[in-house]
């Protein structure tokens, strides 16, 4: 992607490693609020999370009911600022992405009457804390909506790279931007409707509403991207595709353990993530193109 001089998002912050305190939320066992992961990671890694288990017994992850205790932004160490973290020529081009999402989205919500509110990125090396739970590298990318930032150890990229055969910086920008998907579904309400519904069901029905929601978000990826096409390389679609078909649950269970168990996606084929990226960018920028994938719920 050509962004040469673009501006670096103010949103972004840096965190050392370990963990924080956490306070008001409840987890499973006493232990570290784990459960919002599960509906944000970006596809590949480690941690299965059971929300329905967190349902079952009146647990009320993310505060979603307004009532009871809500999970909290935990302490941690002191962060390093924008300035900082965009300096570095590793993040410069994600924080230049990020920027750029702010200001398509806003550009978007601004034509629909709202106000469009960016997300913190989050940088941090193997384990963070966030109003979540305790994050680790092993779990890819992810989006906490209970504080409402993204976390990212760029180290993901390398694994995306080299185990999964998907380099290239739109195969980045594209991990982001899906990310900030996933803040623009809590903005519209649309992942609290879908966390809504799988607490009414259960097994691969609940994981088949979370496939809806990541493919979604992958459109809002290709949707961004349309409205960044003077931005765009030759090649950096093929990129995105790559990546896509990389972090397929098919792709994944079948290298992880030699055979596939669709009612266990949670995030949908390879095909079916090719397809709502370039979803996303045929519908020429408009996220509206993107709202089959959760009509209904």
């Amino acid at each position: 992607m050509r962004f040469g001089g673009r501006r670096t998002s103010r949103n972004v912050e840096g965190r050392g490693g370990g963990f924080g305190g956490f306070g008001g939320g409840r987890g499973l066992g006493g232990g570290p609020m784990l459960f919002g992961l599960v509906f944000s990671r970006f596809g590949i890694g480690g941690i299965v999370v059971l929300f329905l288990v967190m349902m079952a017994i009146g647990g009320d992850p993310l505060g979603l009911s307004g009532g009871g205790q809500q999970a909290v932004a935990p302490t941690q160490p002191a962060a390093r600022g924008a300035d900082e973290e965009c300096a570095e020529p590793g993040k410069r081009f994600l924080c230049q992405v990020l920027a750029s999402t702010e200001e398509q989205w806003g550009a978007a919500f601004a034509q629909a009457g709202t106000t469009y509110r960016p997300p913190t990125l989050v940088f941090y090396p193997g384990q963070v804390g966030t109003g979540c739970g305790e994050g680790q590298a092993a779990m890819g990318p992810f989006y906490c909506p209970a504080d409402r930032r993204i976390y990212l150890d760029t180290s993901f990229f390398d694994e995306l790279a080299q185990r999964h055969g998907a380099p290239g910086d739109f195969a980045q920008a594209y991990v982001v931007a899906h990310e900030v998907g996933h803040h623009v579904q809590t903005l519209t309400g649309t992942a609290g409707a879908i966390r809504r519904a799988q607490a009414a069901v259960g097994g691969s029905e609940a994981n088949a509403l979370q496939v809806r929601m990541e493919l979604q978000a992958d459109c809002y990826a290709g949707a961004w991207a349309a409205r960044e096409r003077g931005a765009l390389e030759p090649g950096d679609l093929e990129e995105g595709m790559r990546a896509a078909s990389a972090i397929g649950d098919d792709t994944l269970q079948r290298a992880g353990r030699g055979y596939v168990v669709p009612e266990s996606f949670t995030h949908g084929t390879a095909a079916q993530r090719r397809q709502a990226l370039m979803r996303g960018w045929a519908g020429g920028g408009d996220p509206a193109a993107c709202d089959g994938y959760t009509t209904g719920i």
